[in-house]
């Protein structure tokens, strides 16, 4: 197939991550004004979702997940489920089709996500967890001050990135949020990336998703940056161009919705210096001569 004839992926994939605190789940929450959500939880933090007006909280349906270090249920689950597949989740245990509740006949949620359509999002919160999710699979049944070998790291590894891949691959919509974690790059320097596995991988985890979005809160305002260019010390980038920092209030509805419009990272930085000032000044007082001269 010519590149010419490719359409491009009508599925979005994007990574939210940053310090806590910073607006991660509200940027992603906000969605449920424009999509229909399905909220993977493994960390039982929804309390910033219980903010969103009530319509909007009838658009998420929630997945709890009651990951511990003793029942480490979510990496099983997640990895089942982004698989696409259908089954069910049991509300009890959090588990991909139980046999328990099953018999038992109690509440499961039956999901398929090749089969949604691209109104509802996916969110899984968070990559964090999921990561402490693997390593406690892993480790299950060592002793608590058991320090994890070569061969642990190399299987979480491989965990982190059958799990990614499917998410790379996804034809349904997927953000993942995730906490930030200085490692040093292949070019020596040291940058804020998500946290996804080890410290090696994590530095290789934006390959899996079309938008990775840092939050922080700068000057007393939430910030939301999707650049390439919007700091050297912390990896972002958007395959579709967009530029959340040089909004007033980001959003990722344009994203899903195929609607952005990549802006100019230099002419969006330079807004509001007070060279951009003086030139704009100084092109008003240009124009204004030049008006006068015709009368």
């Amino acid at each position: 197939m010519k590149l010419s004839q490719k359409t491009a992926s009508k599925s979005h994939r994007v990574l939210l991550f940053g310090g806590p605190k910073v607006g991660k789940t509200k940027l992603a929450g906000d969605l449920s004004d424009a999509f229909d959500l399905l909220w993977v939880d493994m960390e039982n933090g929804v309390d910033t979702l219980l903010q969103l007006p009530k319509e909007q909280q009838d658009r998420i349906e929630l997945i709890s997940l009651p990951d511990t270090r003793s029942y480490p249920i979510a990496i099983e689950t997640c990895l089942k489920m982004i698989k696409g597949n259908k089954g069910t989740i049991c509300e009890k245990h959090g588990k991909w089709n139980c046999m328990l509740c099953l018999k038992a006949g109690d509440p499961a949620i039956e999901i398929e996500l090749n089969a949604l359509p691209l109104t509802t999002v996916v969110v899984f919160d968070s990559l964090t967890q999921l990561t402490n999710s693997a390593i406690a699979n892993i480790t299950k049944g060592k002793d608590d001050d058991y320090k994890m070998q070569h061969d642990d790291w190399g299987n979480l590894g491989k965990l982190m990135d059958t799990f990614l891949s499917h998410v790379q691959n996804a034809p349904f919509n997927i953000v993942c949020i995730s906490h930030e974690t200085e490692v040093e790059m292949e070019d020596g320097k040291n940058k804020l990336v998500p946290t996804a596995g080890t410290r090696n991988f994590s530095r290789n985890t934006a390959k899996y998703f079309d938008e990775v979005v840092y939050c922080e809160v700068k000057n007393k305002r939430h910030i939301a940056a999707s650049s390439t260019t919007y700091a050297n010390n912390i990896l972002t980038g958007s395959r579709t161009g967009s530029v959340l920092e040089s909004e007033a209030s980001a959003s990722l509805i344009p994203i899903f919705k195929g609607e952005v419009k990549p802006v100019n990272t230099g002419a969006a930085n330079a807004t509001g210096t007070p060279a951009a000032s003086a030139l704009s000044g100084l092109a008003a007082l240009k124009a204004n001569l030049a008006s006068a001269s015709k009368k």
